[in-house]
């Protein structure tokens, strides 16, 4: 199965379609009548699309299994066609296209069943996807793309050459494939003076976009917080709270980070912590979703 476990949970809506389409009127009134032989058409096709629809899964061997929160099935009666809609909510990190066409086809193959002694025309037609909701798809970056970006990384130890540097180089990946401009990658010890003087500079710049990465843990030589506890004009609690959450699903470690977000003037400044991993999957957690700010900061322009 594919890899999702960098993906985050979104509301996903999925609504597919299958056409079950009879020979002769005869059928459609005993399926409204219920006295197909078999019994209730509707009432038991639905039961059955709603076990395919938890058996998706187990049948289709790529389909990820999720929590399926909502199945609703209709049917629409016109002239000999009946049209089943499914529809699948669940909130996870993947969609639910493929269970919802999944249960419209069960749902039309039990009605095919039910029906065959009585009608021996009966088809199934156009099973297909009508629309869905949820995932990139949905907040795929509409935003502008002319924000510049400077990663500074804060270690005494990789600014006296003793150790290669692969935290602030996985935050430029991350920024290059958002479209951000990287005006700016620096190596810093950890010092509250240089750290202050960096954000003003780059303000001062016009850079966008400040990271910080290093010194958000709690050994004494960790100060980038409190560095940037006296700059910042707003804090950004709920960038904070995504980032260790998305952590803290992945090493019981992240609730000790002291990741932080803000704004100084009209510069976002962030600070992220120092390992590779850490600062990687802070951003998978916050990016492209946090470039909305600066249509708020700049406006809407995105060519």
């Amino acid at each position: 199965m594919v890899d999702i476990t960098h993906k985050i949970n979104t509301l996903r809506i999925a609504t597919a379609q299958a056409i079950v389409k009879v020979s002769k009127p005869e059928t459609i009134e005993a399926i409204k009548n219920k006295t197909v032989p078999k019994g209730d058409v509707f009432a038991m096709s639905k039961a059955a699309g709603l076990l395919g629809v938890k058996k998706t899964p187990d049948l289709l061997p790529d389909c990820h299994p999720l929590p399926i929160e909502f199945t609703g099935i209709e049917y629409k009666v016109s002239g000999l066609e009946i049209i089943v809609l499914c529809t699948i909510k669940t909130i996870y990190k993947t969609g639910v296209e493929v269970e919802a066409m999944h249960g419209a086809s069960v749902v039309a193959l039990n009605m095919y069943d039910m029906l065959k002694p009585i009608d021996k025309g009966v088809e199934i037609h156009s099973i297909k996807l009508l629309n869905k909701k949820g995932g990139k798809s949905d907040f795929k970056d509409k935003f502008r793309k002319d924000i510049t970006a400077a990663v500074v990384v804060c270690s005494d130890t990789i600014s006296a050459g003793q150790k290669e540097d692969k935290a602030g180089k996985a935050i430029i990946k991350k920024l290059e494939k958002s479209d951000v401009t990287i005006s700016e990658y620096k190596v810093i010890p950890d010092e509250a003076d240089v750290i202050q003087s960096k954000v003003k500079t780059y303000q001062s710049q016009g850079i966008d976009l400040i990271i910080f990465t290093g010194g958000t843990g709690l050994s004494k030589r960790d100060v980038t917080p409190e560095a940037l506890a006296t700059l910042l004009d707003r804090n950004i609690p709920g960038i904070e709270e995504a980032i260790r959450s998305y952590g803290q699903e992945r090493t019981p470690y992240s609730m000790l980070s002291r990741s932080v977000a803000g704004t100084y003037k009209d510069s976002l400044v962030l600070a992220l912590p120092g390992s590779t991993n850490g600062a990687k999957e802070s951003m998978d957690a916050i990016f492209p979703s946090l470039l909305h700010i600066f249509r708020i900061f700049k406006g809407a322009r995105h060519d």
